[in-house]
């Protein structure tokens, strides 16, 4: 087996939190590594997710022998159901994340789907790939990194990790395993930057344990905790405490019931004996014995908090007396939501823990003195951060750089850039261009830049009709009519639209052969130019010019 050089092209995860997808190739053959979704910005008006370009991927379709997934998390599995769409490849996932995986595939496409199961200190082959995963702790169960081995040497990707000594849930991460890659060679190292910008060590999971005794034991009342519905090792946290209180647990939402369900019949997550009930039981129960756990640590609109924040949670009605707990770190984007859920719960009489001094929370990635025992460990000759915003991956590099690793060797990427290794070396290539895809409803990849900015002025600015009636002689058959909406309100800026129909009266007497689309042309340039003279506002002026 020989190849000339392996290519690795980050498709998404770099410049920014989420949409993790990475693919590797030779001449003959390439592997993708997760294919995640990112949560979109304020900006993003009416997007419902942004997932990767993969258009270069369509375009070496013959080529793809397999996709590799890290563990289960949405920013790396959460795009499969529409790259699926478009690639057919097989999906290799510990069990945990497949379980995950086909709860969001449905119908005839779970059917389809090649999902195989891949088992940590297993080796998978493919064409010129050969994987092998290890054991990574992170803030979900089944997670693990990769050792890819290639004709060129071996390739080290770190998957999300933390170094843990003493994880709730499951095993602390396989450093023997790391160890073993060292005394081979590791040729490259990608590794998470999540928390490069952090300094010391992750806090272990553990460390909550006392501070949700603490909690539990304070509250008078109903007790409701939101966490990631994917964060098991915080839901295990939650059962346990609940039980020591003599409370019993209820899932509230779809995400949190499903994961839940997954999880525990693969033996993720244990119920201790008479702790669980419905929601149903539990509005039975006295409040000082209830527990539950939902979704909306992001202030998701339709997650069970938000809509118990408003009073229109069918099951569970907020009230004086209840205590809740946001487990989670807002990711980027979200703290409007966050906060404004926060305030709705405060109205409802609710007493609200949250945020980072109130310790229910640490974080899933590793901080800076692991980040460095890893590279200390591994040695790798070349060195790609990844998972990260652009200057999480600087932070990263400035790390290797204070170790003694060569600035040459050190490779800060963003989506698209394309790193070549050689017998000779590695070097960049000319990049990619990659554009963001977005989810817009059941649209995928309908809604770009254009409409984006259509929708910015239109919630910005506001817009405005002008409906002219022609005859066929070109005249007015009728007073114009001017529409607005979100510009100005028409019985109060009368003198305004009297400035406007009496401009488009003008262009109608005076155009000189004009169609109608020509007319409607100008009259469109012209009501721009006056509202923003008048007003220093740019509404979206859509001209309707007919004809009879």
């Amino acid at each position: 087996m020989s190849t000339n050089y392996v290519r690795i092209t980050p498709l998404g995860g770099l410049s920014g939190i989420g949409k993790n997808c990475t693919v590797f190739e030779t001449e003959r053959d390439i592997v993708v590594i997760d294919v995640g979704l990112q949560f979109p910005d304020e900006e993003l008006l009416g997007v419902d997710l942004v997932i990767p370009d993969i258009a270069y991927l369509q375009e070496n379709q013959k080529k793809i022998r397999g996709i590799v997934i890290t563990h289960g998390h949405e920013d790396h599995i959460g795009a499969l159901p529409f790259v699926l769409q478009e690639l057919g490849a097989p999906i290799y996932a510990t069990p945990l994340t497949r379980g995950l995986i086909e709860v969001k595939l449905r119908g005839a496409q779970r059917d389809a789907a090649q999902l195989k199961t891949l088992l940590p200190g297993s080796q998978i082959t493919l064409g010129d790939f050969s994987i092998t995963p290890y054991h990574v702790t992170h803030s979900i169960p089944d997670a693990v990194g990769l050792a890819i081995r290639t004709p060129l040497g071996l390739i080290v990707h770190s998957g999300d990790f933390k170094i843990d000594h003493t994880p709730i849930e499951g095993e602390a991460l396989d450093l023997a395993a790391l160890a073993r890659f060292s005394a081979e060679g590791v040729l490259l190292l990608l590794s998470d930057s999540t928390n490069a910008e952090s300094p010391g060590y992750t806090v272990s999971e553990s460390e909550l344990v006392d501070t949700f005794e603490q909690a539990f034991a304070a509250a008078p009342g109903r007790i409701i905790v939101t966490t990631f519905a994917s964060l098991l090792s915080r839901i295990q946290l939650v059962i346990e405490t609940a039980e020591q209180f003599g409370r019993r647990v209820a899932f509230a939402g779809r995400s949190m019931e499903q994961n839940t369900r997954i999880a525990h019949d693969l033996g993720h997550l244990r119920y201790p004996p008479g702790t669980m009930a419905t929601l149903d039981q539990v509005n039975r129960m006295p409040d000082d014995e209830v527990c539950i756990v939902a979704t909306g640590s992001q202030g998701e609109p339709n997650a069970a908090l938000a809509r118990m924040a408003q009073g229109r949670y069918r099951d569970v009605q907020l009230k004086e007396g209840d205590t809740v707990l946001i487990s989670a770190k807002a990711i980027p984007g979200n703290e409007t939501a966050i906060h404004r859920n926060v305030d709705d719960l405060f109205r409802r009489g609710a007493n609200v823990i949250y945020g980072e001094k109130a310790g229910i929370h640490v974080s899933g990635h590793a901080a800076q003195e692991e980040l460095k025992l890893v590279l200390n460990l591994l040695q790798p000759r070349y060195f790609m951060p990844i998972h990260g915003a652009y200057r999480m991956l600087q932070q990263h590099a400035n790390l290797a750089m204070s170790l003694g690793f060569d600035p040459e060797h050190i490779f800060v990427m963003e989506n698209g850039d394309r790193l070549k290794l050689t017998h000779h070396g590695a070097e960049m290539e000319e990049s990619l261009e990659l554009d963001d895809v977005y989810v817009d409803g059941s649209l995928v990849g309908d809604v770009g830049a254009t409409i984006l900015r259509d929708r910015r002025a239109l919630a910005a600015e506001g817009f405005v009709i002008a409906r002219v009636a022609l005859t066929r002689g070109m005249q007015l058959a009728e007073e114009p009519e001017i529409i607005s909406q979100g510009f100005v309100w028409i019985p109060d800026a009368e003198d305004l639209i009297t400035e406007a129909r009496q401009a488009i009266r003008k262009m109608v007497d005076s155009q000189n052969d004009d169609d109608a689309e020509a007319l409607g042309r100008r009259i469109k340039r012209r009501l721009e130019d006056l509202f923003y003279n008048e007003t220093r506002r740019r509404p979206v002026v859509i001209p309707v010019v007919t004809e009879s």
